[in-house]
């Protein structure tokens, strides 16, 4: 077996779909030259997706923060020259081959994963920590020895022993979203006094991820290289691979990340993989570099949890799996009541009349974890389309309506989730106590609700995608008034329809109606069918009232 192998630019790795939909295995360097070529990235996971989006990021981050789009040396020096230097790549419509070839061929030693000093993302001959097979690092199964998965999509060979090219794309994947099961090693407590910090899972399993899209691999390269961050131009790179050393120490706290390269690329784990009759069959993993989180504005994917109050910090917010996207529209794109817009959705709103497309794509991509993160439960993506004038100043006042809409939805929700629980009650069934509520009732209303945003969710995108701001003079709204409303008329519509749906299942026991006693006044209420739903269309009316 070779000591040194499988170099990243050289070596099929990277999964990426051509215009036919075929998927094809390309190495680093033919990603990054042939981006144009491709419309995406397609690995076995979209949480993987966006590590490797990341590394290849980070390495346009450090060439072109040093070499102007023809491969002339020339550091960003303010905002007006970053801009400028994004709008000269955009309008290639592919990336520069020369200074990305003249930068790779000479860090091309930092790339070989495997290699007896300088193994990529690795720590060379570790061998403390926990030992996990390949199964653990296959992020599409996850398995740990003691937790077999039940219900797995590899067996037998595949199973234990990954190639190296899979390998690779779950090494980078465990660095950024590895739970939290690894326990410290004995030596590492010992040299801490008995204690060592933990340092929570991966970075991006910390995160709300959020990044846009393009037409094709090119594009959302393009739209995702934040050469402006916040207040910040990006002209001070530093990769991991350019690194004199490798830290070694186990879970160690270092500074935020001052440049994106460098946070692209870290390494929130210490792994070293090892390999038999040329496949990887375990590796051995320890806690590696984490930071502090609170305002940590430097990452520009990820959304942000407001504080309640001035003076808490901001701290990335994770994705609900359980919520559309698009309920957390002001989230993602509004500036209003102190919530701070991811970065990358700050970029696209500068250099929007730089672009010759109209919709931009976001996307979130997250992992939920269970038992404070301690094994991964689902790994979860959504999208949506929206056109990019409502993400720049024409676009404010469509902004506060459309807010408005969602939260009529949110009321809409309420409402029927209300219906739904007289209804249970009509049939004959209980609410529960104060203190514990019944299981069943409790189950309808959620049922009920999420019913109702699964119908508005289609409709809803569709509407979103089809608002065009710039058609709207300032002095004449009737375009306005029609368009929000049609979204209003077609929402009313499928709330009733759920409202009629859920009355027909609570059978005819509902429609005669059951009388409840309460326990502390002596009263009595009765729960029918036709009162409930009488009392639905009261609701609905309010939350569409003129204002």
């Amino acid at each position: 077996m070779k000591e040194i192998e499988f170099n990243l630019l050289d070596e099929p790795w990277i999964r990426v779909r051509d215009d036919s939909c075929q998927v094809h295995e390309v190495s680093l360097t033919d990603a990054l030259l042939h981006a144009h070529q491709y419309t995406s990235l397609s690995g076995e996971l979209p949480t993987q997706d966006i590590v490797i989006l990341r590394l290849m990021l980070a390495v346009l981050h450090t060439v072109f923060s040093r070499v102007d789009a023809d491969g002339n040396a020339a550091e960003l020096e303010d905002e007006e020259e970053a801009v400028e230097r994004w709008t000269d790549l955009w309008e290639l419509g592919q990336l520069p081959e020369e200074p990305i070839r003249e930068y790779l061929e000479k860090w091309h030693e930092r790339f070989w994963l495997f290699h007896p000093e300088r193994p990529f993302g690795q720590v060379a001959g570790l061998a403390c920590g926990t030992q996990y097979g390949a199964s653990k690092l296959n992020g599409e199964i996850s398995e740990s020895g003691n937790k077999v998965r039940l219900f797995s999509s590899y067996f037998g060979e595949e199973k234990t022993a990954l190639s190296y090219a899979q390998a690779a794309r779950w090494l980078l994947y465990l660095n950024a979203f590895d739970d939290t099961s690894a326990k410290p090693t004995k030596e590492g407590k010992e040299k801490s006094g008995g204690k060592l910090p933990s340092p929570g899972a991966g970075w991006l399993g910390k995160l709300g991820i959020v990044f846009t899209r393009g037409k094709n691999l090119f594009e959302t390269l393009l739209l995702n290289l934040v050469m402006v961050n916040g207040d910040q131009v990006e002209n001070e790179e530093k990769p991991l691979w350019e690194s004199d050393t490798v830290r070694r120490e186990e879970r160690t706290e270092i500074p935020f990340p001052d440049n994106l390269a460098e946070l692209y690329t870290l390494q929130s784990r210490r792994v070293f993989l090892e390999r038999e009759n040329d496949t990887v069959i375990r590796y051995y993993l320890i806690g590696g570099d984490f930071f502090q989180k609170e305002n940590a504005f430097m990452e520009p994917m990820t959304v942000w949890r407001t504080p309640k109050k001035e003076k808490d910090s901001y701290v990335p917010r994770r994705h609900d799996a359980n919520k559309q996207m698009w309920r957390d529209f002001a989230l993602l794109y509004d500036y209003k009541e102190g919530n701070h817009v991811a970065g990358v959705i700050q970029w696209v709103q500068r250099i929007a009349e730089e672009i010759d497309m109209q919709m931009v794509q976001t996307t979130i991509v997250s992992v939920q974890y269970g038992d404070k993160d301690f094994f991964v439960q689902n790994v979860f993506w959504d999208s949506l389309m929206v056109n990019k004038q409502l993400l720049i100043d024409i676009g404010a006042n469509w902004r506060e309506k459309i807010k408005v809409e969602i939260n009529r939805c949110e009321q809409l929700a309420d409402a029927i989730r209300k219906l739904a629980g007289n209804l249970y009650l009509a049939s004959g069934g209980t609410k529960g106590d104060a203190k514990s509520w019944d299981k069943t009732f409790l189950k309808s209303r959620e049922s009920a609700s999420a019913q109702l945003y699964f119908r508005l969710d289609m409709p809803f995108r569709r509407w979103l995608a089809g608002i065009t701001p710039e058609e709207v003079d300032s002095a004449d709204y009737e375009t306005e008034e029609r368009v929000f409303s049609a979204w209003q008329k077609t929402a009313k519509t499928i709330a009733y329809s759920c409202a009629e749906e859920l009355a027909m299942h609570a059978g005819d026991a509902a429609m005669v109606g059951h009388e409840i006693k309460n326990e502390k006044s002596g009263d009595s209420v009765r729960y029918s069918a036709p009162k409930a739903i009488h009392q639905f269309r009261i609701q609905v009316a309010e939350i569409y009232k003129k204002i």
